[in-house]
């Protein structure tokens, strides 16, 4: 009798997982402790190897997006406008400032030692953490985007924000008086998601229609010549596209290749250089919204919660899976060549 094998486990699930919408969720740079923001107005910090909660944070409204500042401290974005820094050693947070809408998006700059923020209020700003506390002494400066800001990602000096109405703005952050380009997303649907390769030459941006777009910086014909999109995320039934939104990129610190999240409940690794599908995981119990490799790629964080896509119906409890990552899951193939004639 031939033996049967159970699916591949979507990984370690974690235990207290938010009890609403999970937002976004980061490993730190210096261990495995995972950072979660969720719609239950909380910001959680996990222990992703020990499964344990090693913190929990409340806000006065959902919480957008969170990371870190090192592995005793953070940022937050919220709902109630509030960007927020939470010290986990002493359970405490102050708040670093305003928005005057919705507080999106928020990244740390280790190169500028800024905290950088994104709202539906059409702005950018950045913020100063080693300031007294009181606004106007953490505001660095405020900056005026096109349209609502959805995604925001760094790398190095170099900040990519993606907005509504498919703006692309790209910044140096020692300069910040205006965009180094502005640019239009090569997708003609909404930005979900932008994230930077970690090599600094271009990003990978997702849209809500089933692709991701490869760009590079450099605006030369020659690496212009190599960016390219790709249709991921979809099916096929009864003959016709069923087409998901694509909310999260995650690179891999090693190997430069990435993983994609869509609202189908899967997760895909991709070999962009090699323009090649490397594995698909097996689907989760819902879309996934968010995704983070840790420092070392050994982990990925996969958070499993639905994003009211089809609105508001009953789905699967909100959920994150700590997965161990096989080399050969994420690790680019070598060309094979054919062999020359004798």
């Amino acid at each position: 009798m031939t033996s049967v094998h159970p699916p591949p486990a979507p990984g370690r699930e974690l235990s207290n997982p938010p009890t609403d919408g999970i937002s976004n969720l980061r490993f730190s740079n210096h261990s495995d402790h995972l950072l979660v923001s969720s719609w239950d107005k909380t910001v959680r910090l996990y222990d992703a190897s020990a499964n344990s909660l090693r913190g929990e944070f409340m806000h006065g409204g959902p919480v957008l997006d969170c990371c870190f500042h090192d592995d005793s401290s953070g940022f937050s974005a919220s709902a109630d406008n509030t960007v927020r820094r939470i010290v986990f050693s002493h359970g405490k947070e102050d708040i670093l400032g305003r928005h005057d809408a919705p507080a999106r998006c928020i990244e740390y700059s280790y190169a500028a030692g800024q905290v950088i923020t994104g709202s539906w209020d059409k702005t950018l700003k950045c913020w100063d953490p080693r300031g007294a506390s009181g606004q106007e002494r953490t505001l660095v400066g405020t900056y005026p985007q096109p349209e609502r800001v959805y995604s925001l990602s760094l790398v190095g000096n170099r900040l990519v924000v993606a907005t509504a109405g498919r703006h692309v703005n790209v910044y140096d952050l020692r300069n910040m008086s205006q965009p180094e380009q502005r640019r239009e997303s090569s997708l003609k649907y909404q930005t979900r998601c932008v994230r930077c390769y970690p090599n600094g030459t271009g990003y990978a941006l997702s849209s809500v229609e089933g692709r991701v777009a490869m760009e590079f910086f450099d605006l030369s014909e020659a690496s212009q010549a190599k960016k390219y999109a790709f249709k991921c995320h979809r099916k096929s039934e009864a003959g016709r596209d069923i087409v998901y939104p694509v909310n999260a990129i995650a690179f891999h610190p090693v190997y430069g290749t990435f993983a994609t999240g869509g609202c189908d409940g899967f997760v895909n690794v991709w070999d962009g250089n090699n323009k090649k599908r490397l594995y698909q995981y097996s689907k989760y119990p819902t879309s996934i919204a968010a995704l983070s490799f840790s420092r070392d790629g050994r982990l990925l964080a996969v958070a499993s919660s639905y994003t009211f896509e089809e609105g508001d119906k009953p789905h699967e409890p909100d959920a994150i899976f700590v997965r161990s990552v096989n080399e050969i899951e994420v690790k680019p193939k070598p060309k094979v060549y054919p062999n020359p004639p004798a």
